[in-house]
């Protein structure tokens, strides 16, 4: 008898097969109820995922994804899963909560999302008691890749970087402002096209603009999402994404001026969810 966990955003599924005699994992395209229909869920489930997955029968699927805070999509995605597993028992949750359980497994803890968006939660071991309101890339996401990628923007089109930045910037992108705004404003996605330039971040570590840029955008995720719950200061901050594990050494540094407990950071959710559902 299997379980199958579901780590799902809206451009890519990774699914794992524990249970049998070894792990399994397969990738398929994202699950998002926002964007696609229930037949098209269940058409992404019989065609790229049963075919892929070794025959075993499958006992639990446990699926957390992107949209799921609201009760209708979740309502959906379960009924819809249920159609390609009758026999199994299906639990869907939220993305946060794939957070909570993969840092904190049964331990009270704060878990943070810091990938292409940002969220926070309390996690007391069994559920999720605070969760920090999102309000998404335009107005939020402090510390997520977007909004890291977007002050990488910021000071290229403010003409802030200094002429090293700008030489580097230009040769790795080839761009300019008018394809920029374009992207930002007409061309779907924005908040991933803006994460994607967190990388120059990352290639150009220990400049003092690319530093200032790190730092004062994970702060300002420290400052209006852990610093407003108690609970940050009584057990450890863990945090999960490519935002969170590329700069563990800023998120360590913020964790002691703030006297916090810097806890658990993954590039993923995946490794610690097999292990809570093992």
């Amino acid at each position: 008898m299997a379980i199958l966990i579901a780590d799902s955003g809206s451009t890519k599924c990774e699914w794992c097969l524990i249970g049998g005699k070894r792990q399994e994992t397969v990738f398929t395209q994202g699950i998002s109820p926002y964007f696609l229909k229930s037949s098209q869920i269940e058409a992404i489930l019989r065609d790229e995922l049963i075919p892929s997955l070794p025959k075993s029968k499958i006992k639990e699927v446990h699926f957390y994804g992107t949209g799921l805070s609201n009760p209708n999509n979740l309502r959906l995605l379960k009924r819809v899963i249920k159609q390609v597993f009758p026999e199994a028992t299906i639990e869907v949750y939220q993305d946060i909560m794939a957070t909570a359980r993969a840092s904190c497994g049964h331990l009270k803890g704060v878990a943070c999302i810091l990938g292409t968006g940002s969220n926070c939660c309390y996690f007391n071991g069994r559920r999720i008691m605070k969760i920090s309101p999102g309000l998404g890339y335009v107005l939020g996401d402090e510390g997520s890749g977007a909004y890291l990628g977007k002050k990488v923007i910021q000071y290229y089109l403010y003409n802030t970087f200094d002429e090293e930045l700008r030489y580097k910037f230009d040769a790795k992108f080839v761009t300019n402002r008018i394809e920029i705004l374009e992207n930002t404003y007409k061309q779907p996605l924005p908040n991933r096209y803006l994460a994607a330039f967190t990388v120059f971040l990352a290639e150009n570590r220990g400049h003092y603009m690319v530093e200032n840029i790190i730092e004062d955008g994970l702060n300002d995720f420290f400052f209006q999402h852990l610093c407003k719950f108690n609970e940050s200061w009584n057990y450890p901050i863990h945090f999960v994404g490519g935002v969170a594990y590329g700069f563990h050494d800023v998120l360590r540094e913020l964790c002691k001026s703030y006297e916090f407990e810097l806890g658990n950071v993954l590039k993923n959710p995946m490794e610690g969810l097999v292990k809570y559902h093992g």
